[in-house]
């Protein structure tokens, strides 16, 4: 049986469900997930590994126009996603009608792609049948794809067809990545990812987009505990207090969340602190940006 492997990049605007639909393929997550847009801000790879084909998925940052350096930086992670993928996965929020973010995303791929293209419209189970015919024609008519499917990646519609589908895109090759490995980032990236999850979660407006998280500390102090430190930075000293909250009290809610979702995923206890610092206006600062580990690619 010949082997394929390759990359595959999940592209599309916020919010269309890439991190759902590479976690339903890995089963268990590897990128966090939030109703909030841009909540993905980095390049993330899952790896799939079958009998006949090993897929790498890359999570993107959801394609927009940027308002500041760190959308500039989420599209450049996106697109240089797209010039370095086998396959690439366009995917839209069928249940609502082509909107000017998924036009400039079927421009991109038209000026940019190289790779085959399937069309993967979300959200199906969204759909009511009146608008079927409707919403598939009108995201067909953005841009020429090598192939199209209507999914779901909360309910896992047609996943196993659009896998399959993906796997004959992918060129003859080998195993890039051991057949136990399911990510290709550290404990300390998934630790401060599930931190900024979990304020994504409790906090609103533009509190949580102005929000970055660094590890300071990770160290395993037995067998089965480990000690994690972390900084929540904001931009200003209003929401330095709302993310505090009364008495510490939505600070600590973020701590138990991230906590125990974290124990869930490493496997053994975790002792979490964390501390609130402001660095103001880091979003539309080129060398704050760096300092917080966003790094944008050349393309």
């Amino acid at each position: 049986m010949e082997h394929r492997s390759g990359f595959v990049s999940i592209i599309g605007k916020p919010n269309v469900g890439k991190s759902t639909l590479m976690n339903a393929y890995l089963g268990q997550k590897v990128a966090i997930v939030s109703p909030k847009p841009q909540t993905t801000r980095h390049k993330i790879r899952g790896i799939l590994t079958l009998p006949n084909a090993q897929i790498i998925f890359v999570d993107t940052p959801g394609i927009h126009n940027p308002l500041h350096k760190l959308g500039e930086y989420m599209v450049k992670t996106a697109i240089s996603a797209i010039l370095d993928a086998d396959v690439v996965i366009f995917l839209v929020d069928v249940s609502q009608m082509p909107d000017d973010e998924d036009r400039l995303i079927a421009q991109t791929l038209k000026e940019r792609c190289k790779s085959p293209i399937i069309l993967a419209m979300n959200k199906m189970d969204l759909l009511t049948p009146d608008k079927v015919k409707p919403h598939t024609e009108a995201y067909l008519a953005l841009g020429n794809y090598n192939d199209w499917i209507l999914i779901s990646a909360h309910t896992g519609d047609n996943l196993d067809k659009l896998r399959d589908m993906i796997i004959s895109y992918l060129p003859p090759g080998p195993r890039y990545y051991p057949e136990d490995q399911i990510a290709d980032v550290d404990e300390r990236f998934i630790a401060a990812e599930i931190i900024r999850e979990k304020a994504l979660h409790f906090l609103h407006q533009e509190v949580p987009h102005s929000i970055a998280v660094v590890i300071d500390e990770f160290k395993d102090r037995s067998e089965d505990l480990s000690y994690i430190s972390a900084t929540i930075f904001v931009e200003k000293d209003s929401q330095k207090g709302i993310v505090i909250g009364k008495d510490g009290a939505m600070l600590k809610k973020i701590g138990q969340a991230a906590r125990r979702e974290l124990e869930i995923l490493f496997g053994r206890k975790i002792y979490l602190e964390l501390w609130v610092k402001v660095r103001r206006r880091w979003r539309k600062d080129e060398e704050e940006l760096r300092r917080l580990g966003y790094i944008a690619p050349k393309i």
